[in-house]
């Protein structure tokens, strides 16, 4: 049977369940197909997939009698999908594959198989569709497979890990027992969260910086909703814990108009001024994200408050500017 008749099937039993009866010129006009279509269509539910299909005299259509099914109610034989929504799904895996290829083909590689050949029936190859989708990723991480599957599975059975983590800004390994919390994939890497039982606290880890992780017998330790919440959403970016700094900054009205569109914090405020310059206001705990995405803007951007961030965004500048310097001028 060709995907187009799939298709067609699995609207044809849509309509009939939601009108109740569907008469031949309706299905005709709904699906766009000749009567002889629409026949072969409806035979082919009632004697190869066995529908309780008939023609209502009274309500003048066809009709799906339940009543007469063997298990009290008649649906589609297994999982069935139009094309549009296999695409979909090829979508999400292509959008999973591309977050680190190779870090989850084990598992998703023979979904992915058998989506494409439900794609592909009726026509030539589902790749030149998928290919109509192009992802562009940018330094991300890599991440050990073999971590990443540890620490998914001991997620989702609620146990915690014992992991060996490398602190880069220390230079120096440390032992940890944690309780993980989520995965988070964020700018193309990925990071846990996680109690930390040492620090008695919740804490991210960086998944390219552990260097080994195992599965203790021990449940994990889970911290409420409202308290992730509260400790992940007030910082700035990665850096979690209560806002303390609220940074105000004056884009030029040249990268006003990119900026305007982006979302920097769910807390964040903004206004354009006459000149077409535009003020975002951002709370931050930590600025050290913030100051990465205020060099990435430079020199379109001034910082106007507060002091103490306006000095590191010079003194970053100043620095890049040393290290920069033209040999001519050195």
């Amino acid at each position: 049977m060709s995907k187009v008749s799939i298709e067609r099937i699995t609207k044809i039993v849509r309509i009939i369940r939601k009108r109740r009866a569907a008469p031949m010129a309706f299905l005709m006009n709904e699906l766009e197909v000749s009567q002889a279509s629409v026949k072969r269509d409806l035979d082919f539910l009632r004697d190869r997939l066995g529908c309780p299909l008939e023609w209502d005299r009274k309500k003048r259509g066809w009709v799906i009698r339940d009543d007469l099914a063997e298990g009290g109610r008649f649906e589609l034989p297994g999982v069935w999908f139009d094309s549009s929504e296999v695409f979909a799904l090829l979508t999400m895996l292509h959008l999973v594959e591309g977050v680190q290829p190779g870090l989850l083909e084990e598992h998703v590689g023979p979904l992915k198989t058998r989506l494409r050949s439900m794609l592909a029936e009726g026509t030539k190859s589902a790749r030149p569709i998928e290919r109509k989708l192009r992802l562009i990723h940018f330094a991300p991480r890599k991440v050990e497979p073999k971590h990443f599957q540890t620490i998914a599975g001991a997620l989702l059975s609620g146990k915690r890990l014992r992991l060996q983590y490398w602190n880069r800004d220390r230079k120096e390994s440390s032992d940890r027992e944690i309780s993980p919390q989520q995965l988070v994939h964020y700018r193309e890497n990925w990071i846990l969260d996680a109690w930390c039982h040492e620090k008695n606290a919740l804490r991210s880890f960086a998944l390219e910086s552990i260097q080994s992780v195992r599965v203790l017998v021990e449940p994990a330790l889970e911290v409420s909703q409202q308290e992730m919440h509260e400790h992940f959403r007030s910082g700035y970016g990665i850096f979690a814990g209560a806002a303390k700094h609220r940074a105000r900054l004056k884009f030029t009205p040249e990268r006003a108009q990119w900026v305007d569109k982006e979302t920097w914090h769910h807390d964040q405020s903004s206004e354009r001024l006459d000149d077409g310059s535009y003020i975002l206001e951002v709370p931050y705990s930590n600025d050290q994200e913030l100051v990465m995405d205020l060099l990435r803007h430079s020199p379109e951007v001034e910082v106007l408050s507060p002091p103490e961030l306006r000095e590191r965004l010079h003194t970053a500048l100043c620095t890049a500017a040393t290290k920069n310097r033209p040999a001519a001028i050195q």
